[in-house]
């Protein structure tokens, strides 16, 4: 008796016993010394289907079917075959050879055989489920081991610290997207104090991806420290690479060499994501050609430079950031990333705006697609040049709800109270803030709750920044481009010459000291700022607004 698979049945031959014999005695029987004859049945063997449909035990001899697997069963000399079907699936064939005493098999041989059948199949089916079982847990066992092994493979390949530079600061974030990514970085300590900074991506998961980002980084490390130049070193991995590359895989590698006490980068890519650089002006893209490692040999790399002045920042990272979609299936994207670089220090900070960013863009919930790496390099700002980072003090959404502008309003006026702002230049911010909000609610996110109003509050030495962002980009309707704000007259609109709405920025940037409007991709922010103390231009106005006040 064998139990059958889906997609090969295998029979064997048993010799009967004499079935005649008391029921005590009418066992199943093989002759000794007899071993079992295999028989293997393709799936589309006619044989199949007719035992499928049997309703009792069936005379292979007197069966003609155009079937290789009957033709074997008949050399082994196998007389009956009994089905066990369960639940109307065949899993087994209880086969009987010659009787000992050379007779025919008898109508009660049969009945005995059929109710056999009929009790062993149900106990067959339990069985074959359990070694079923059985060996799904063992294959989940060894995947898991294997997804261990390789998760202990990338970690012990990461840098267990950062180092310590003196004049900078070095922040990283990895983030595999499951238990086992592609992406990795390294932190390589070179001669005369300067330091080889790497951030790569493996074109594939597992345990394949980890080998072959332990194999890249343990021949970028020798290379590196042999061999000056980055284009070089990169020339000299992609060449160790590619003889023994697996099909289909290869890695995107962007190498650089910084110099901590002149702020000099050179780099080398392999046709990874550009970095960006955060200046006084904005941010910019380092840009260099070159083919990913390990897809063709002979490559060479172009390798370029740039000084990273005092204030300023470096981002490395990965694809899985501008990859990322929305709930409408709208990437990240790269301007939306390099606007954020532009807009925010680097360190620690940068790096939880992002991924901040990154959680408002995909919404809560939402499975991460993709591996998250930064590395992110600041240079402290020189002593006395005004560069100061801005704090953090608080982001939050506000439902895109009628009303609820004054959530927003509340919220920033708690904030912002302890910093010192004085009472009319307080209330001056809350005004704007609210303005601002109702306009985010209404032009930009269409009074839609799902489709919250992030409002961030920033707090410096000398001003409070407040920026209010909805999803309406740059189409927004009710507003202008930024530097193209419509004065409003009164006398101009009866006459139907102006627009009949625009009063609401115009309101905003009169009640502030400078605001700005931005749009990256389809997030459209205004950007409020208040200093701490009166700006000459606006003191005549608020002595006024304290006249009113008493």
């Amino acid at each position: 008796m064998v139990a059958l698979s889906s997609t090969l049945r295998r029979f064997r031959r048993r010799t009967a016993a004499e079935v005649g014999r008391p029921a005590s005695e009418q066992l199943v029987q093989p002759v000794p010394g007899d071993e079992p004859t295999p028989v293997d049945i393709a799936p589309n063997d006619p044989l199949l289907a007719y035992l499928q449909s049997a309703s009792g035990a069936v005379d292979v001899e007197a069966l003609e079917l155009d079937s290789p697997a009957l033709a074997e069963l008949k050399a082994a000399g196998v007389k009956l075959a009994v089905p066990l079907v369960s639940q109307g699936e065949l899993i087994g064939v209880l086969n009987l050879g010659p009787r000992r005493s050379e007779q025919e098999y008898s109508s009660d041989d049969r009945r005995l055989l059929d109710n056999l059948a009929a009790q062993a199949a149900p106990a067959l089916r339990v069985g074959q489920l359990v070694r079923q079982q059985q060996a799904e847990a063992r294959t989940r066992q060894r995947f898991e081991q294997e997804l261990e092994v390789a998760r202990l493979i990338q970690q012990n390949f990461l840098p267990k610290e950062l180092p310590e530079l003196s004049g900078w600061q070095v922040a990283a974030c990895y983030q595999p997207a499951r238990e086992v990514g592609g992406d990795f970085y390294d932190v390589i300590a070179l001669a005369d104090g300067q330091v080889g900074f790497v951030i790569g991506d493996v074109t594939d998961k597992g345990v394949p991806a980890a080998l072959v980002m332990a194999a890249t980084r343990s021949v970028l490390r020798a290379s590196a420290q042999r061999l000056i130049e980055p284009g070089q070193v990169l020339e000299r991995v992609n060449e160790h690479l590619c003889p023994d590359m697996p099909a289909k895989m290869f890695v995107t590698c962007l190498y650089g060499v910084l110099d901590p006490a002149t702020g000099r980068f050179r780099f080398a890519n392999a046709g990874h994501d550009l970095p960006y650089v955060k200046t006084a002006e904005g941010s910019v893209e380092l840009r260099a050609r070159g083919m990913p490692l390990g897809l063709m040999s002979g490559m060479t790399y172009e390798e370029h430079e740039t000084l990273l002045a005092p204030g300023d920042s470096l981002l490395l990272h990965s694809d899985g950031i501008v990859e990322a979609h929305d709930p409408q299936g709208q990437m990240f994207g790269f301007p939306r990333l390099k606007e954020l670089v532009a807009r925010y220090p680097g360190g620690g900070e940068l790096i939880e705006l992002v991924l901040a960013d990154l959680h408002a863009h995909t919404g809560p919930g939402a499975e991460q697609e993709d591996d998250i790496t930064m590395v992110v390099l600041q240079r402290e700002p020189a002593p006395g040049n005004g560069r100061i980072s801005p704090k953090l003090l608080a982001e939050f959404e506000v439902p895109s709800v009628e009303g609820n502008e004054r959530l927003a309003l509340e919220r920033v006026a708690g904030l912002v109270g302890p910093l010192g702002l004085p009472a009319a230049r307080l209330r001056r911010l809350e005004t704007a803030v609210a303005e601002a909000t109702m306009n985010a609610m209404e032009h930009g996110n269409s009074y839609r709750a799902d489709r919250p109003v992030t409002v961030r509050v920033y707090g410096e030495p000398t001003q409070v920044r407040v920026e209010v962002a909805d999803l309406g980009g740059v189409s927004r309707s009710g507003t202008s481009a930024p530097g193209e704000t419509e004065v409003p007259d009164l006398e101009a609109k009866l006459a139907g010459l102006q627009r009949p709405r625009g009063w609401g920025l115009f309101l905003i940037k009169n009640m502030v000291d400078e605001a700005r409007e931005t749009s990256v991709g389809e997030r459209h922010i205004v950007e409020l700022v208040m200093h701490l103390e009166a700006v000459p231009e606006k003191a005549v106005q608020e002595k006024g607004d304290d006249d009113d006040d008493t």
